[in-house]
């Protein structure tokens, strides 16, 4: 895409950011449309206007059409498209919000709900804002040095999401986009260390946490708890427990009111983890897919 093109495409997601009330490109979408990276952007044109866009990567996809120009064949347009540079693989859409569009436009097209991705939130006035988990004594616990800790975290993240479609793939480039986004705060990014990170010390497990800026999640800033993981060998130690309670600590001392974290649906256990620290359901999203032709 050119500058205009692009320039087209963000007041088309900010226009369907309000209208919808949810962002309709994940982070990772709208990270690769502004720094580039695999995948194909498709876009979809009345006259010389731009009204659908669609990023597709590696059989998933997202799609969004402008609200003024909806129900008028757009996003059937903007779909055969991306069928059509797709091939004969498997599909996955995502629908942010669930928005009853999503189903009226995917199910013709042979697409069937897979995956229920859900956003919980909870308020931080009942936040301990000192807590101090019992840790074991070779443990503690110290915020990201950038240049120094990015081989361990991904080692652990990929061990901790081996099962994940997407957060276990992470790689370098990855963390180095997040690290240079506005929003990054390395004192926001708890590590558990047994022993010393500079001296042989090996990585357990961590929580990112980051901070929305007023506009992206709520009217307000909102917190997330961004990445909780604990690397496999060190379950049982109640690190999950304690990461979660010092990160959310440090999201209350920033001067929040509100965390969100998203969680599969299907993982019974998270979500009863979640629940008993006092986050409720607030929305999901929605990934479709269509089996190979």
């Amino acid at each position: 895409m050119d500058a205009r093109d692009l320039a087209e495409v963000s007041a088309l997601l900010a226009s369907a950011t309000v209208a919808d009330g949810v962002r309709p490109l994940s982070e990772e979408s709208e990270l690769r449309l502004r720094h580039g990276g695999p995948g194909h952007d498709v876009l979809v044109r009345d006259g010389d206007s731009v009204v659908g866009y669609a990023r597709l990567d590696d059989g998933a996809a997202e799609l969004v059409v402008r609200p003024a120009s909806r129900r008028r064949g757009f996003g059937t347009a903007l779909l055969e498209r991306v069928l059509e540079h797709n091939g004969d693989r498997e599909l996955s859409v995502w629908a942010h919000g669930d928005l009853p569009g999503s189903a009226e436009l995917l199910a013709p097209h042979g697409f069937q709900r897979a995956r229920v991705l859900l956003q919980m939130r909870r308020d931080l006035d009942g936040v301990d804002p000192d807590p101090r988990p019992a840790l074991p004594d070779d443990v503690q616990v110290l915020p990201f040095v950038p240049g120094r800790d990015e081989e361990a975290w991904l080692r652990v993240n990929a061990r901790a999401f081996a099962s994940h479609p997407e957060q276990g793939g992470w790689t370098a480039e990855d963390v180095a986009l997040r690290e240079a986004e506005p929003w990054f705060d390395p004192a926001g990014f708890l590590l558990a260390w047994r022993g010393d990170p500079d001296d042989g010390g090996v990585l357990l497990g961590s929580h990112w946490t980051k901070v929305h800026p007023a506009g992206d999640a709520a009217d307000e800033p909102v917190g997330e708890v961004y990445v909780l993981g604990i690397d496999p060998d060190a379950q049982g130690l109640r690190l999950g427990r304690a990461l979660t309670d010092l990160g959310l600590a440090y999201l209350r001392g920033r001067g929040l009111s509100q965390v969100l974290l998203y969680v599969e649906e299907d993982n019974a256990a998270a979500v009863r983890l979640y629940e008993g620290r006092g986050f409720a359901r607030f929305s999901v999203d929605v990934s479709w897919r269509r089996d190979p032709r």
